[in-house]
C-alpha cells in the first residue's frame, strides 16, 4: 500500500512536522534519560500500531546502546524485570496517557503519583509532552498510510537540522 500523502514534501505537513520536532527537542532538555523517552515512544507506538514509529524508535534505541532483550520486553513491561522503577513509572504513564478512552479519569491517580515519585515537575512535563508528540506522530503515519523505510527519520541530527530551519 502506498502512502496517501508524503509528509516530508507537502509544504503544510512539513511546517507542522517542524513544530512537532521543536516540541520534541524541548522534551529532551528536561533531564529525563533519552533511553526512557525512547522506551515510552516505543510502547506508545506499539499500542497505536504505528509501524513507522516502532521501526524508528527501535533503531534509535539500538543506536544508543539499548539491548534487544529490553526492547523486546517493552510490550510486556509489567512482567519484565529489566526496567528500573522510574522507567516502569514512565511507561505506565505513557500507556495510560495513550489509552485515555479506557478510563473515565484518563490517567489514574496511582499512575500519576508513581511517576511523580521519580520525576520532578519539569520532567513530568517532558513525559506528558513525549506522550502527546508520539500520539501525534502515530496518527500522522497511520492516517497517511506511511510505512517504514518510506519515510524520513526525524530524530537526533535530523531534528536539530529541522529546528535550525524553523
Amino acid at each position: 500500500m502506498d502512502a496517501r500523502l508524503d509528509l516530508f514534501t507537502n509544504p503544510v505537513a512539513t511546517k507542522f512536522i517542524k513544530g512537532i520536532n521543536a516540541a520534541s527537542l524541548a522534551t529532551r532538555s528536561a533531564g529525563v534519560p533519552i533511553e526512557t523517552l525512547e522506551l515510552m515512544a516505543l510502547r506508545i507506538s506499539q499500542i497505536n500500531g504505528c509501524a513507522v514509529c516502532v521501526d524508528m524508535h527501535t533503531k534509535d534505541a539500538v543506536e544508543r546502546g539499548e539491548t534487544a532483550v529490553r526492547l523486546n520486553l517493552v510490550v510486556a513491561w509489567r512482567e519484565a524485570t529489566v526496567f528500573t522503577e522510574a522507567e516502569r513509572a514512565a511507561i505506565a504513564l505513557a500507556e495510560e496517557g495513550t489509552r485515555l478512552a479506557d478510563s473515565a479519569s484518563g490517567v489514574s491517580d496511582d499512575v500519576w503519583a508513581n511517576a511523580a515519585k521519580h520525576y520532578n515537575d519539569e520532567q513530568l512535563a517532558a513525559l506528558i509532552g513525549t506522550i502527546a508528540i508520539m500520539n501525534s506522530w502515530n496518527r500522522l503515519n497511520i492516517i497517511t498510510h506511511s510505512r517504514p523505510a518510506t519515510t524520513c527519520r526525524a530524530s537526533g541530527a535530523e531534528v536539530q537540522r529541522d529546528l535550525e530551519e524553523v
